[in-house]
């Protein structure tokens, strides 16, 4: 199986702070603790094998046995969650939102990079066991984000009027949803897997929440995959006196404020992903999930009509942890309560924010876990790779911006030169001389001269440009070509695990993608990959 790779900063994708991360630049090492490299795990084990109890090890696994009693799996999950119990145990987590079939292909290469991490580090340090983790996203609130999944370049929608966390939203109404993807997917023993696969998972299940649980467990069950719903009063039970904390004290917008302001210090550049509130909860009951907020010398859940005392509010705490919702700022410092946790795996865009994350773990005194870039790739079927070849288009030009690809193209396989860098430096060099002779003479004739050599400079670009867009309207069918494998694999000059979804490449490749996935995809390895399957 022919295997390529591109470095991420390389692919023109990926900001300038991903690209720094994974060069470990000197001045971003106070926004994270380890690097994840194999030998770095060994640290991040005794760190966190000091902070997380017994008990709280047997909350989380009364928890998730709980989840999945109405789910079959396999013995390798059931085994994964009893183990859970033992301090010997750790996890390697990602996360993601609910989205309708899974939404971007990049929902699979987050939990093969968890499961393939999980893996390796078990060979490398056999006394631990590590479990991989797929947080589900079922507090977010915005329906909008996830109600929606590309196949074939159409949008597959469900409308719906939706509130509160999409976990708990019904999903009544999908069965149009449903007609419409099957009468899109084609014929065939893996066109009817993924019928019957969205029909089990949505049209057999209650809400969102159980809905995705089934899912992914079908999808990852045989690679011990545990997945966990945090919208749980007991597991929140575990967290409540960090939700205090938030009330009370406002750590994390202090912290996030101050570590933010450090990260922009060390780069302009450096885009921040999340601001802090004054309050990082919000309060979560049925059809409602709204910002809890302190004004007037009370607390105020907004757009309601919620309001409590301070002394209220904590007792709320106290009796129903499960209203209480973390928003971005809060739920990682959540997820690594809660769990024996070792690495996040993300995308750029979710490390970037938890760099600024940092200073508060430390505040509350929870261990910061190993930040881990997540797989990415771009598949290739056989006859796609075929035409590239014939083309003779490289990997690295794929990842071009349309107009640069094109150019280079057409400069490429034009039968004139239409390249007049070499006119212009030999008009360059000519001038030279007519400076010396202006400066001997009249130094007034400098500028005369200046203004001489841009106007034929400008005039050579202006024929270069003209040359170039009559070589495109006489190449355009070969132009077109090359750009239809572009557009295949880079669908709206996007990455295709950005757009596409995995039911594009199931229907072509079936039950063999997921273990080639896992065969090709090494989570150590920081390049993008590029795949023939």
């Amino acid at each position: 199986m022919p295997t390529d790779y591109i470095s991420f900063k390389d692919t023109g994708f990926f900001s300038k702070l991903i690209g720094d991360y994974l060069s470990e630049k000197e001045e971003l090492r106070p926004f994270y603790n380890n690097f994840p490299k194999l030998e770095n795990f060994k640290l991040q084990m005794e760190a966190k094998h000091k902070t997380i109890s017994n008990e709280t090890r047997l909350v989380l696994v009364n928890a998730l046995q709980s989840q999945y009693k109405n789910t079959e799996t396999t013995s390798a999950v059931s085994e994964n969650i009893a183990a859970l119990r033992e301090n010997n145990t750790f996890t390697v987590t990602t996360g993601h939102q609910l989205n309708l079939f899974t939404g971007p292909l990049y929902f699979l290469y987050k939990i093969v990079s968890t499961i393939n991490l999980a893996k390796e580090l078990k060979t490398e340090y056999p006394k631990v066991n590590v479990v991989p983790v797929y947080w589900m996203a079922t507090e977010d609130h915005d329906f909008e984000e996830i109600n929606y999944f590309n196949f074939n370049g159409k949008k597959i929608r469900w409308n719906k009027d939706a509130s509160g966390a999409v976990g708990e939203l019904n999903t009544e109404g999908l069965e149009p949803v449903f007609n419409l993807f099957s009468k899109e997917l084609g014929l065939g023993d893996n066109a009817n897997t993924l019928r019957d696969l969205f029909k089990k998972a949505y049209l057999e299940h209650d809400n969102l929440a159980e809905a995705t649980r089934f899912l992914a467990n079908e999808l990852f069950k045989d690679y011990g995959l545990v997945i966990i719903d945090a919208n749980s009063k007991t597991l929140k039970q575990e967290f409540a006196p960090y939700i205090k904390q938030e009330l009370l004290k406002q750590t994390a917008f202090q912290e996030v404020t101050k570590t933010s302001g450090a990260l922009s210090a060390v780069d302009s550049d450096y885009t921040l992903q999340v601001t802090p509130r004054e309050i990082n909860l919000f309060y979560n009951i049925k059809n409602v999930r709204e910002r809890i907020i302190f004004e007037n010398n009370s607390y105020k859940a907004l757009n309601t009509q919620l309001c409590w005392t301070e002394e209220e509010l904590l007792k709320e705490v106290d009796t129903h942890p499960e209203h209480f919702s973390p928003n971005v700022i809060l739920r990682p410092l959540y997820q690594e309560v809660i769990l024996p946790n070792l690495c996040y795996i993300g995308g750029g865009g979710e490390l970037a924010y938890w760099f600024q994350l940092h200073d508060n773990f430390k505040a509350n005194g929870v261990v910061f876990p190993m930040l881990l870039m997540r797989n990415s790739a771009v598949i290739k079927t056989v006859n796609q790779s075929k035409k590239q070849q014939q083309l003779a288009i490289s990997n690295q030009d794929l990842f071009l911006k349309r107009n640069t690809f094109i150019n280079k193209r057409v400069r490429e396989i034009s039968n004139i030169e239409i390249d007049f860098s070499e006119q212009i430096q030999l008009l360059k060099t000519q001038f030279k001389e007519l400076y010396a002779v202006a400066e001997h003479t009249d130094k007034s004739f400098v500028g005369a001269v200046s203004a001489q050599e841009k106007k034929q400079i400008n005039g050579l670009q202006h024929l270069e440009k003209r040359l170039l867009t009559a070589q495109k309207r006489k190449l355009k069918d070969a132009i077109s070509r090359a750009t239809a494998i572009q557009n295949e694999l880079f669908p709206n000059e996007n990455l295709q695990e950005r757009i596409t979804n995995f039911s594009q490449l199931y229907e072509e490749f079936g039950d063999t993608l997921i273990p080639k996935l896992l065969q090709e995809l090494h989570p150590l390895n920081d390049n993008f990959v590029i795949l023939e399957l």
